[in-house]
């Protein structure tokens, strides 16, 4: 049996019918998404602002993978807890950035204990042989450090900073989709189309070179437990934070 909306969400839902209208019969450019999908809250609280991104790859094959970073310009409005398996001077480094969590040892059996407390974490590369059996805890909730996602680093002092400035991680699921956390309801759309096209130009810039075919296939936005909103593919396309 399908799940009936309750009476807010069938709002928030009239909001998008009106919002495309005869003009826009399928989606939205990406300003009007971004106004849009403000009004299409559902709950009380500042809700989170998520895009979701379909590629044209295939991810059963490890060459169409998408992967990568992006640092969104106006932060994702979010308070992102960072734990960093360091030791030495880096104890230090990690601190003075901001860092929530520090340590080495404590911190591994910590999470071995089935401890998961925080968002991000960042290792050294030297603490990755005491970090690297704690991936069966830390793969499946998105935790584990990564070279690729500039989580495994001596630079930790700067990891730290670009973490909590709003740099987040991107990687297609089974289905070639991203989901991309790009601010709250609270941001103004200007911000939210400057994180928007931030995160476009990095899916862009990681197209994998086996990909062939249209790369960006469909994008919509959704608030926390709210409808989604269809944004125009081709006007996304041409986004750009310049």
């Amino acid at each position: 049996m399908a799940k009936k909306h309750g009476k807010k969400y069938q709002e928030a839902l009239k909001k998008i019918e009106a919002a495309l209208g005869p003009d826009h019969p399928g989606s939205l450019t990406p300003v009007r998404a971004c106004e849009v999908v403000r009004d299409t809250s559902t709950v009380r609280f500042d809700a989170t602002v998520e895009a979701h991104v379909r590629l044209g790859v295939d991810p059963r094959h490890a060459d169409q993978i998408v992967r990568g970073t992006v640092s969104l310009p106006n932060g994702t409005g979010k308070t992102v807890r960072v734990l960093c398996f360091v030791g030495g001077d880096k104890v230090r480094e990690a601190q003075e950035a901001g860092a929530d969590y520090v340590g080495g040892e404590d911190l591994v059996q910590r999470v071995q204990q089935g401890w998961t407390d925080f968002d991000v974490a960042i290792a050294t590369p030297d603490m990755m042989s005491r970090v690297g059996p704690l991936g069966r805890i830390l793969g499946p909730r998105g935790l584990m450090p990564n070279p690729r996602a500039g989580t495994v680093t001596f630079d930790v002092g700067r990891a730290v900073r670009e973490v909590k400035s709003g740099r987040v991680e991107f990687r297609t699921d089974r289905y070639g989709i991203v989901h991309v956390a790009i601010g709250k309801v609270s941001f103004e759309p200007q911000k939210l189309q400057e994180n928007l096209a931030a995160l476009v130009e990095a899916l862009v810039r990681s197209k994998p070179a086996a990909a062939k075919g249209q790369y960006l296939r469909s994008l919509y936005l959704a608030t926390t437990m709210g409808p989604s909103v269809p944004v125009d593919v081709r006007e996304a396309a041409k986004l750009t934070t310049g």
